[in-house]
């Protein structure tokens, strides 16, 4: 890892998986559980800022029930009550191994839905903060007993796109994702034994994104792709990104100091502003806007407004006002930005040029669909 980002990481998010915390078991695992702990503790005591974003609730709740971990029942619901039963267990392991390093822990639960306005943002970002300086220590996780979304199917990810965007919420330095995937490598390891770990990435591109649709695990819910999505929102806000196995000795510690171990994703060129962040975090995207290769080019390359004349396509119902997301025909996301206008009127007014808006629509809210101003581009 590159010693001139390490001299930057005061503040850091450390995301444990579900494969992580229980050894690839059916139950949290004491032990390693531990181990980790004490990596935490100690750059707590070196005075950096540590906030933890750990899976485990469901196995946990699961192992407490004596319940055989392939046993499907009730969908949804079922699980949500083993997160209920879990989640307490799961704190009850860290308030007692934290206690043991005098550390006071604080659990906050956390949904999209308290994410995706501005106000609920800003809220959970100042009560995160202000246990930090407290020298409190959060530890983060999903809201799974009314997160529908994390549930089913797991799409959210087993926390890794909940540990992206805490890192994006409290403007941490780095993000470390440990789990049971030492990173990610140039083909599926489990039956390519020929492939590579990738060291470094630089950019997140459509080449990175297919070697991670190869990787999985079979222990953790969610797999390389996950992290890669999480990666990407990290990075895009300035944040350096670790993806490494957490079994590895000391790995936490290594990592705090400089070590190579694991994938490093590197963060843009500056971090982004409070409101960009929130933006760019995807929690309050009310639609889609596609857009021509002319306009892909003017926002990429000339950092332009958005205008009515490249827009191609429009998804969703929104408006004026809302945060919708920019791709390009390829369906590749460009960024995202706040519009003028609503889904209505775009579908009116697209492939316009900006002097026929006020004919068109009969009003005129400016010639910019989305203003450079109020638009954030990966």
């Amino acid at each position: 890892m590159d010693k001139e980002l390490n001299q930057q990481y005061k503040r850091l998010v450390v995301k444990f998986g579900t494969g992580l915390v229980t050894g690839g078991s059916d139950h949290l695992n004491p032990e390693i559980m531990s181990g980790l702990v004490a990596q935490v503790a100690k750059l707590h005591e070196q005075g950096r800022e540590i906030i933890v974003v750990s899976s485990g609730a469901i196995a946990a709740g699961r192992h407490c029930l004596e319940l055989p971990r392939r046993r499907k029942v009730g969908g949804i619901p079922y699980k949500q009550v083993l997160a209920a039963v879990g989640q307490n267990r799961l704190m009850n392991f860290y308030d007692s191994l934290f206690s043991q390093h005098d550390i006071t822990v604080a659990q906050a639960l956390l949904a999209k839905a308290d994410l995706s306005d501005r106000a609920g943002y800003l809220n959970a970002r100042n009560t995160l903060l202000a246990l930090l300086e407290l020298r409190v220590l959060p530890i983060v996780n999903e809201n799974d007993v009314v997160a529908v979304d994390e549930i089913k199917e797991a799409r959210f990810g087993d926390n890794d796109n909940l540990s992206a965007m805490v890192a994006n919420l409290v403007d941490a330095d780095l993000l470390l994702i440990l789990s049971d995937i030492a990173g990610l490598y140039t083909a599926d390891p489990h039956h390519h034994p020929e492939a590579r770990l990738i060291p470094q990435v630089a950019k997140i591109d459509a080449g990175i994104e297919k070697l991670a649709a190869g990787t999985t695990s079979s222990l953790a819910i969610g797999g390389m792709v996950t992290k890669i999505e999480a990666a990407r929102l990290a990075t895009a806000s300035g944040i350096a990104v670790v993806v490494a196995d957490g079994r590895e000795p000391e790995v936490i510690l290594r990592l705090a100091g400089g070590e190579a171990v694991g994938t490093l994703f590197l963060p843009a060129a500056s971090k982004l502003e409070s409101r960009k962040r929130w933006m760019l975090s995807g929690l309050c995207t009310k639609g889609r806007l596609v857009v021509d290769s002319g306009a892909a080019t003017a926002l990429k390359k000339r950092q332009g407004s958005l205008l009515a004349a490249g827009i191609k396509q429009v998804s969703g119902r929104f408006e004026q006002g809302d945060i919708v997301n920019i791709s390009d025909a390829e369906g590749t996301r460009l960024g995202c930005g706040m519009t003028n206008y609503s889904s209505a009127d775009i579908e009116v007014i697209k492939g316009a040029h900006s002097g026929e808006i006020a004919t068109l629509l009969g009003y005129d809210y400016g010639s910019e669909v989305v203003h450079r101003n109020n638009l954030v581009l990966l």
